[in-house]
């Protein structure tokens, strides 16, 4: 029975994560939830996990619901990252979910990671620190999972691009104008489930841009190497072209538990209670139109100047999609916002303590520029 904890319990990643525990059996040890104390609580009653956790500001109040539970302790989020176990299943997201992360590879676990932002602001430091404590990494985004799947067994030298999918989003192609967007309409994704910031990225194909830099640094592939295209099935999840010139895809349907069983389980595939994936139907393919979806194109911008300028772009789009969400900014800010960061901030070398300040200084900025429209 493999043991494993859960940061980011109550997220998409997270509830599904917990599906595949009931299918496999596994054991859960331990569970941080962000601010949803109902749902926390209900998988508290299901798993009976040793150790809890949730959002600082509400630590006292876990304690006061768990009162007469013999089953579990409250830690903060940074200890139970810690804690022995497998698999930690890293799905806090945003740059919140760095530290845990890097607390978990520090004490040599597997780390099975659907946090993106923890590659993209601090790859290089996080690669440094994986192999300093012989800690191992595996991807459970789909499009990540899906080239880890097809780089398996094969040489370095022999490829010769990394090809990520996207689905367009909600507005691929219409309407010609963005700038009235509602967020109810940029929340309905086409094909996937998700939580509500990796779903309006994906309405301007910023998520992609992220998922490029952390293939960039999860991979330690040549960002130029590294290449989007528009595929609104969804089906085929990530391609390896090699120097031969074949490619290799992997594909799979809609449903974020392949994915995540397969980053938990590799290099086994066990047997999992989903209908297989029908192969007929019609795939089509399109280059992303980085007019209509400037965002990609500063991601790549980004890791050309590398050092803290992912950094500072990762914050101000954390800054700008919550403006956006509330209201604040239409639709077609945000990526203004991300470029006027990416130009007006001066990128540091990347080091711990420059993630931080970059950090800080990319929000402050753009929650300034967020006042202006």
């Amino acid at each position: 029975m493999k043991s494993i904890s859960i940061l980011g319990s109550t997220g998409s990643i997270g509830t599904q994560s917990l599906d595949v525990a009931r299918w496999r059996n596994y054991d859960v040890v331990a569970l941080a939830a962000g601010n949803n104390l109902k749902l926390l609580e209900e998988q508290i009653h299901e798993f009976k996990p040793q150790f809890v956790s949730c959002q600082d500001a509400l630590l006292t109040t876990l304690q006061d619901l768990l009162k007469g539970n013999e089953h579990s302790q409250v830690l903060t989020t940074n200890e139970l990252a810690e804690v022995e176990v497998d698999t930690v299943i890293a799905a806090i997201p945003g740059i919140a979910g760095l530290e845990p992360t890097i607390r978990a590879l520090k004490k040599g676990r597997h780390v099975a990671l659907a946090n993106k932002e923890a590659m993209v602001v601090a790859g290089p430091l996080v690669w440094e620190v994986a192999r300093a404590n012989n800690a191992t990494l595996t991807p459970l985004d789909s499009e990540h999972s899906a080239l880890f799947q097809c780089l398996v067994g094969e040489p370095k030298e022999a490829i010769d691009k990394l090809i990520l999918t996207a689905s367009g989003g909600p507005f691929r192609t219409e309407p010609a104008d963005l700038s009235n967007i509602k967020p109810e309409q940029a929340l309905k994704h086409p094909n996937w489930s998700m939580g509500a910031k990796v779903t309006i990225d994906s309405a301007t194909l910023f998520n992609k841009g992220l998922e490029v830099l952390e293939a960039h640094f999860l991979f330690e592939f040549p960002l130029d190497n590294i290449e989007v295209v528009v595929h609104p099935q969804s089906l085929i999840h990530g391609l390896v072209r090699f120097t031969d010139g074949s490619i290799k895809a992997q594909i799979g349907p809609h449903d974020m538990r392949y994915p995540i069983q397969y980053g938990i389980e590799y290099p086994d595939r066990p047997n999992i209670p989903l209908e297989p994936l029908p192969i007929l139907g019609e795939w089509t393919f399109f280059e992303p139109d980085l007019k209509r979806f400037p965002s990609l194109a500063m991601a790549y911008e980004a890791g050309r100047i590398a050092g803290t300028a992912p950094t500072a772009l990762n914050a101000a789009d954390e800054i700008a999609v919550a403006a956006f969400l509330d209201g604040k900014i239409p639709f077609t800010a945000i990526p203004e916002i991300l470029e006027s960061v990416l130009e007006q901030l001066p990128t540091q070398a990347l080091t711990w303590d420059n993630i931080t300040t970059i950090n800080h200084k990319a929000r402050q900025h753009a929650e300034q520029l967020c006042l202006n429209y």
